[in-house]
């Protein structure tokens, strides 16, 4: 009212020929005289208010009037152009022969994790069949000293020399470009090898490795042809080479450098040692200056890097007295998740040297800490190790292990000895040899990484000598194979390259070498966490339904406001933290951590919360009313979390139609369906990889392809959709070849149904349009996608039925006064603001809802749309029982 009441407009005598023709073109959009006032009215009288010279002030009455008529003109194109009464009439005409079903949350969410922990049981088997083999082999296997074998190295092949031949360790390596790897040219018939450039690839334990592990090239290919679903599978041995496949060509970095040691990996890491505590002990006296201090850091942060979220950490240096880098974690262990070593990191670079080193202090902190953390039941409950990194010690402090740490020797202790000098070197190898631990010397910057890689190897003993093949799954991670994964992130959800692998050890079995110890290395697999979460179907779930996993950590693995890239530039790059976001974070309204609790448990439950949901990137917010349901997958850290929303999202109607009738109407040329969902699994069979959903649903159909495996479900309700919807086909078409034209500005109009299907038509060709991005593929906001339905659907669906919603969106959003000065004495004129405003060619989108009513129970058949290019405007999708229309204008 405040706006209406300092209501000031100039003249329209005033308009000289640049305003005529700008009001001509504004009636040939079907706006009226008043309408166009109307809509400068809004957009302008803000600034128009303060205009110095206004020249009258308009009653609110006539602004009421002209915002009405205003509203009427756009009530009769959204109308019109999306068809939206017409659809609801034949939703209302089929009520009475469709089923109305109540989702049951808690049958499905267990249905759901059933499913996964099936398809993560065949990962897991295919991993044990690995660990097999390898020990098997290397029972075996005679180690040779002066063994020759020529392998195919994944840098090397198919690379020749000047006189065109092929390179030592190369060779030709048949690659064929293969959809179910990311379109990457591999050979599903080899494994290659790949050796970080600091590992000698002909030293002879490498070969020696290499030739024993070429028995896991049946075993590779075996597992795909069982599990045709799995994706990497590898073996990261011990002694620093990584055999992976199917094999690929390695490319090296800007440098021409390999730094990918699978040694260093979490996956590696986590399989080789059971969870552990350690306290990083670091000499900061005086005599550690220089090139001392900067290994010593060096090898904190190496030693960092070995952790993961299973384990707990905490870093005390020490000089002529201890202090802790943190001051806050004084006393304690904290988890070393990604942020905790991280900002380790940044406190140990600030250390800096100074006095005498008091190492006895320092040693008795460490075990104090420890001893409380045994006896409170806290920290990671195993493992428990002290690093003592330091350039010498005066004596081995005997009565410092006698009194915390002897007989029992529970806590190993680990010395690094720094610099060249080896005057106290005797003192910090008795202080390792005596507590179970290792000592290492390191002298230069370049024996950090292999020094500090042994401590694994030891903590892995007892596993070793007692076999205990533990399966271990990884956090979330982004897949480091893929060549070029920027430009992949630019075409695909971001979620879609996020990772979670399943890995084991492989130990000696040979007798001379059983009570040693020996870790081999560890083998694996991966899974794409986009392929577990297709198993959680969209359409099951509803417009704002959801599925989400995490770990029993609190630590999402996948969920559709997960955002782990943020823009650098133009490309995409991995936020430091993507993988250790925990499920309050984003779940946030779980203010007392219910949900979170819960889960972290592995417990089975529901609850209910009132959220903020945002959309459009956050722009707008949905207040909803969400029930959560949640439970544990089996034999894995991981549990599976789904949430319904009330209302319209409890219910879902079933319908009913012939093949041969939904078949006509789904090939339609106006119909696709939602290509990132599974109607039919075309991943299986490497020969059905090259079909759309919609070309494997009609081949199906049709008994082309019989053996495809299909959601019968599914493609019941999408060939419903389609027969209902098929009435649409004609109405646009007779309001294109009507002889009164199409208003100009009207572009598009669609439809789309909680099957994933969607109905298009453009009103204008490409070459006139002003939102040709708008719905192509790489419009993730506004298609159905394997993370949300479209935005105008999600909009759609939480406004009243039959009433249409408008919106610009975002992209098309900018400041229209962005070339003024914010001093009020220097705004434009009246021309100069429409001029400036039509220059912008923004699109609006007007949407509304379609629903279906059986027995007081309603359900969303769908959303309409429609974009145009107005001076002002939106275009809204409508709520269907099972679809939404919206149409768009400029």
């Amino acid at each position: 009212m405040l706006l209406l009441g300092c209501g000031c407009m100039p003249e329209t005598g005033r308009l000289g020929s640049g305003g005529r023709e700008r009001s001509e073109r504004w009636e040939r959009r079907g706006l009226t005289r008043t309408g166009r006032a109307m809509v400068m009215w809004i957009f302008f009288s803000a600034f128009l208010c303060f205009t110095a010279h206004a020249q009258m002030r308009i009653p609110p009455e006539t602004v009421l009037d002209w915002a009405n008529t205003f509203g009427r003109q756009l009530v009769t194109m959204s109308t019109k152009y999306s068809g939206a009464l017409l659809l609801q009439k034949k939703y209302r005409d089929i009520q009475p022969i469709v089923k109305m079903e109540e989702v049951e949350g808690s049958e499905l969410v267990q249905s759901f994790a059933e499913e996964m922990e099936k398809m993560l049981g065949r990962k897991m088997k295919s991993v044990k069949r690995l660990t097999e083999a390898a020990e098997d082999a290397d029972l075996y296997h005679e180690y040779n000293a002066t063994l020759e074998f020529d392998y195919y190295n994944s840098m090397l092949i198919n690379s020749a020399d000047d006189d065109g031949n092929f390179q030592e360790l190369g060779g030709e390596f048949a690659l064929e470009e293969n959809e179910h790897f990311n379109k990457l040219p591999v050979n599903t018939q080899q494994s290659d090898i790949q050796v970080p450039t600091n590992v000698y690839n002909k030293d002879p334990d490498i070969v020696n490795g290499v030739y024993m592990s070429e028995a896991l090239n049946d075993i590779f290919i075996s597992n795909f042809e069982k599990d045709p679903t799995l994706t990497w599978q590898y073996f990261g041995s011990s002694t620093g080479f990584f055999r992976l496949y199917p094999g690929i060509k390695w490319t090296p970095d800007e440098n021409g450098v390999v730094t990918f040691d699978a040694r260093n990996r979490n996956w590696y890491i986590q399989a080789a040692t059971s969870p552990k505590d350690i306290i990083i002990v670091v000499d900061v006296s005086g005599s550690m200056k220089g090139l001392r201090l900067s290994i010593a850091k060096h090898t904190i942060n190496t030693i960092l890097d070995t952790l993961g979220e299973n384990d707990f950490v905490n870093v005390i240096a020490y000089s002529d007295y201890v202090r802790y880098v943190e001051p806050c974690f004084r006393g304690t262990l904290v988890q070393a998740d990604l942020d905790n070593r991280e900002h380790f990191k940044l406190l140990v670079e600030g250390l800096h040297v100074k006095g005498e080193g008091k190492v006895k202090k320092a040693m008795k902190e460490a075990f104090r800490i420890l001893n409380v953390a045994a006896t409170l039941q806290v920290g990671s409950l195993c493992n428990q190790a002290i690093m003592l990194i330091t350039d010498g010690a005066m004596e081995n402090f005997q009565q410092v292990f006698e009194e915390f740490n002897w007989p029992e020797r529970r806590v190993r202790v680990f010395t690094y000895l720094i610099g060249r000098e080896l005057t106290f070197a005797d003192n910090v190898k008795w202080i390792a040899c005596n507590n179970k631990g290792y000592y290492t010397h390191i002298s230069t910057l370049a024996d950090v990484q292999e020094n500090v890689m042994e401590y694994l190897h030891v903590l892995s003993r007892p596993m070793v000598i007692n076999h205990d093949h533990d399966i271990i799954w990884t956090e979330a991670y982004m897949d480091s194979v893929l060549p070029n994964t920027a430009e992949l992130f630019s075409t695909q959800a971001q979620s879609l390259l996020l990772m979670t692998s399943v890995a084991m050890p492989v130990f000696s079995k040979k007798e001379e070498t059983l009570s040693h110890g020996i870790l081999l290395g560890v083998v694996g697999t991966d899974v794409p966490l986009r392929e577990l979460m297709r198993l959680a179907p969209r359409y099951k779930l509803g417009v704002h339904g959801y599925a989400f996993l995490n770990t029993n950590n609190g630590y999402i693995m996948s969920h559709p406001d997960l955002r782990p890239l943020y823009k650098d530039g133009k490309k995409l790059k991995p936020k430091p933290n993507y993988n250790s976001v925990d499920l309050n974070e984003v779940e946030w309204e779980d203010t007392e951590e219910i949900l979170r609790t819960a889960m972290v448990k592995g417990e089975t439950g529901s609850l209910s919360l009132d959220v903020r949901a945002t959309v459009e990137k956050g722009r707008r917010v949905l207040f909803l009313k969400n029930d959560y349901f949640y439970t544990a997958i089996k034999d894995t850290p991981f549990s599976l979390g789904m949430v319904l929303t009330r209302g319209h999202g409890e219910f879902i109607f079933l319908g009913n139609v012939s093949v041969e009738e939904g078949l006509h109407d789904l090939t339609a040329y106006d119909v696709s369906i939602a290509d990132e969902w599974t109607y039919c699994e075309t991943d299986i069979d490497p020969h059905h990889r090259k079909y759309t959903q919609l070309q494997a649903v009609i081949r199906y159909l049709t008994g082309k392809e019989p053996e495809l495996e299909c959601d019968e479900d599914l493609m019941r309700q999408t060939l419903f959709d389609a027969v209902v919807t098929a009435p649409m086909e004609a109405y646009w078409t007779a309001i294109m070849l009507n002889v009164s034209g199409i208003d100009e500005g009207v572009e598009t109009a669609f439809l789309g149904t909680r099957s994933g299907l969607m109905r298009l038509i453009r009103f204008v060709g490409n070459e006139k349009r002003v939102g040709k991005k708008f719905l192509s593929a790489a419009d993730k906001e506004n298609i159905f996608t394997l993370d949300h339905f479209p935005l105008w659907y999600r909009r759609a669906a939480e406004y009243p039925d039959g009433k249409f919603l408008y919106y610009l969106p975002k992209e098309d959003t900018r400041d229209v006064f962005r070339d003024y000065e914010s001093d009020y004495s220097a705004s434009p004129s009246p021309e100069d603001l429409e001029l400036e405003y039509e220059d912008e060619e923004r699109i609006v989108i007007a949407t509304t809802s379609v629903t279906v009513t059986v027995d007081k129970k309603k359900a969303i058949a769908g959303g309409f749309a429609f974009h145009s290019l107005p001076p002002g405007g939106d275009s809204a999708p409508s709520r269907l029982g099972s679809s939404t229309f919206s149409f768009i204008w400029h």
